[in-house]
This record gives structure tokens, sequence and C-alpha cells, in this order.
């Protein structure tokens, strides 16, 4: 093959090899361009979402996110109109409370209670709570006269440290009903965002207030 020839078929060569390297800058391009384009779409839709004001947490998350909820509280822990009898049983009382109780970040435990409820302290609660490490964290009960369908605890558990909530509500559906007591079966997560948590807080220190009156 003479010089010449090589020669163009060398040029050529080349020029292609130039011409597919161009195609894949520009694919590339494409691509990188698609990928912001996708992106800042995903941000949008992010920001037009509104965060829930409340997660309904099922039988089969129940005890996991109570759990985690009291090893998460830091602070002072607002236990407002609960069911004692739930406490009755060990088991349950082991994975409801104790974990509260004997959290070492939580420096305070104040309960609001119904005022019918006193013998259930007295006898089942209370010496319960006395087994547990830190449960000089327990203040004493604040009884008043409370006729409200819901109970909640209030902590500072958000990851921020902002306080955030567990509701729950008295009767069915969301409490399993017997004779003997009625054991939580839904609940709700409020987080920190919520307008609902200042409103229980809110709820809870009224009723603290009215039981100092009634002592009086």
């Amino acid at each position: 093959i003479e010089q010449d020839v090589l020669l163009t078929i060398t040029v050529v060569l080349i020029a292609l090899l130039f011409i597919r390297d161009l195609r894949r800058e520009r694919d590339t391009e494409e691509v990188q361009l698609r990928v912001f384009e996708n992106h800042s779409t995903l941000q949008s839709i992010q920001a037009a979402l509104t965060p829930p004001d409340a997660i309904l947490i099922g039988p089969a998350q129940l005890r996991t996110v109570s759990r985690q909820f009291c090893a998460n509280a830091r602070g002072e822990m607002l236990w407002f109109h609960v069911c004692l009898s739930m406490f009755k049983p060990q088991a349950l009382f082991d994975v409801l409370l104790r974990p509260a109780i004997e959290n070492p970040q939580v420096t305070s435990i104040q309960f609001v209670l119904d005022a019918r409820q006193k013998s259930i302290w007295e006898t089942d609660v209370w010496p319960k709570i006395r087994q547990c490490q830190n449960y000089q964290s327990v203040q004493p009960p604040r009884w008043a006269t409370i006729n409200e369908s819901i109970s909640f605890i209030v902590s500072d558990s958000g990851a921020d440290g902002a306080p955030e909530c567990l509701l729950s509500f008295w009767g069915e559906p969301f409490m399993a009903r017997s004779t003997a007591r009625d054991v939580p079966r839904y609940i709700f997560h409020v987080p920190s965002h919520s307008e609902l948590v200042t409103r229980f807080v809110e709820m809870e220190r009224n009723y603290r207030f009215q039981g100092r009156e009634e002592l009086r």
C-alpha cells in the first residue's frame, strides 16, 4: 500500500475516533443534565410535601416504637391519663414503663392521672417502680378528675431534642379491652413539628394545676 493511502486511512480513523469521543461527551453531558433535572424535581416534590402531624402505629410495631421512644427520651417525661392497668403484668411493665425509668437521660417522670386510678397505682404500679434503677426520677402523681378520652406521653425524644408525643385513645378500637385491663392496640407518634404537641402540653399543665386546686 502506498504511503499516501496509509496516511489517508490513518486520518480517517483519527477522525472517526474524534467523532466517537464527541458523541460520548455529548451523551455524558445529557446524562448529567437529566440527573440534575431529576434531582431538582425531587427537591421540589419534597418541599411541596407536608409532613404528617401524626403517624399511626399498629400492634406489630407498638412495643418497638414505645421502647425506642423511651430510650430516646431526655429531661422530663409527662405521662398524662395513661391506663395504669396495662402495667399490672410484669412483662408489659418491663416493655412500656421500665425503659423510661431506667433511662439515665431522663431526669423526671411526672404522671398526671385520674383519681379513680389511685388504688391501682398504690398496689400494682408503685411497687414495680421501686424495683427499678433510677426510680427516684418518678415524681408523686398529680391526681385530678379527668374525663378525657385520650392519653399521651410527651418527652424530648426528637432527633433535634424537640418534644414529641405518643398519643392513644381510651376504648375500642385503640385499646384492647378485657375484664382485667385495657392495653393499647394502636397509638399515634406525633412528631415535634406538629402543633398537637403544644396543645397536649397545655392540656397536661391545666390538669396538673387543677389537681393542686382540688387538694386545697
